[in-house]
């Protein structure tokens, strides 16, 4: 079906990537360009990758090839190369999502700040979208708050403490099969579909130090109880950001991923090869912060709409 709003849609979109060019610049951070195919694939449980084959010379390398789910592991090698400074503003793919708010092929903006940790990344994050919101002068209201502190005030459960039957309590009702569901599983479920429905689509909400086995790429910060130094940022009920205070530890990084492969292996899921080239250099990248936001998301956010079709080109049934 053609889209009628399609000419404003790329407009809009122009018009963006203009002004986040132009943000970065005056903060001389240098935009890269990384590569789309990679020998590794992302380990995390819940994101699916798309492989592919490289059919030359079997010199050039691994054959099976992935498509990247982000640049991240590529920005990180160029930080610990001494690049200081850099974003890359660029398309990405994720197998399975499809739907009125996913595509499988979309667009990442990811940049990393050298010296920073995850709070001071979070106000330039909040500034980028306050001017994203000015570009069609739009306003909205600022909320952070800590992930615990979130839970406490809302549902009145300590994510901390609380036993998984309260957890699961709340989301009674819902046929949520709790078959092979974790904590953290719990938790999450409690986000989406407690907590971030009811978030005014005029505030930007900053939840920041998430518990520790929600670490991901991010460090953990020594505690009772321990935090990670991660945040999330969304526009009204949606999600455009995610941040870390950069793990640069390659054993533990290592664990990390496998970990998650073992639990990919539990749920009969493929099992990607662990970046090497990142972890060979991990130790030699600097203290620094990184966030990766969705391009669509915000795009949606700013057209009024629910629909990612309606921000795209062509989506993918129509790609």
């Amino acid at each position: 079906m053609k889209n009628p709003g399609l000419h404003e849609a790329l407009q809009l979109r122009a018009r963006l990537y203009a002004l986040i060019r132009t943000f970065f610049a005056e903060r001389k951070v240098l935009e890269v360009e990384t590569p789309i195919l990679s020998a590794a694939g992302n380990t995390e449980p819940n994101i699916e990758s798309f492989s592919t084959q490289f059919s030359g010379h079997v010199d050039a390398g691994a054959r099976e090839r992935w498509l990247r789910t982000s640049p991240e592991h590529p920005l990180k090698r160029l930080l610990a190369a001494g690049v200081g400074d850099c974003y890359e503003l660029g398309r990405v793919f994720r197998n399975g999502e499809a739907g009125g708010r996913h595509n499988p092929e979309f667009s990442m903006l990811e940049w990393y700040r050298v010296g920073w940790d995850h709070r001071r990344l979070m106000h330039e994050t909040i500034e980028l979208v306050a001017a994203a919101l000015a570009m069609l002068g739009r306003r909205a209201e600022v909320l952070i708050e800590g992930y615990r502190q979130l839970f406490i005030d809302e549902l009145g459960l300590d994510p901390a403490h609380a036993p998984i039957d309260e957890l699961r309590e709340p989301l009674a009702g819902l046929g949520i099969d709790p078959e092979g569901l974790t904590r953290d599983d719990w938790l999450d479920l409690l986000l989406t579909h407690k907590l971030q429905p009811a978030f005014p689509r005029e505030r930007i909400t900053v939840i920041h130090d998430y518990p520790a086995s929600q670490c991901a790429l991010a460090r953990v910060r020594p505690g009772d109880p321990p935090l990670a130094e991660r945040f999330e940022l969304y526009l009204g009920p949606y999600e455009l950001a995610n941040g870390y205070h950069e793990l640069n530890d390659a054993a533990e990084q290592r664990a990390r991923f496998e970990r998650d492969n073992a639990r990919r292996r539990e749920r009969r899921q493929s099992e990607p090869p662990l970046d090497a080239h990142l972890l060979a250099v991990l130790d030699a990248m600097p203290d620094c912060a990184g966030v990766a936001l969705g391009v669509e998301r915000l795009l949606m956010c700013l057209a009024g709409t629910d629909a990612i079709a309606d921000v795209l080109a062509f989506p993918f049934s129509e790609a």
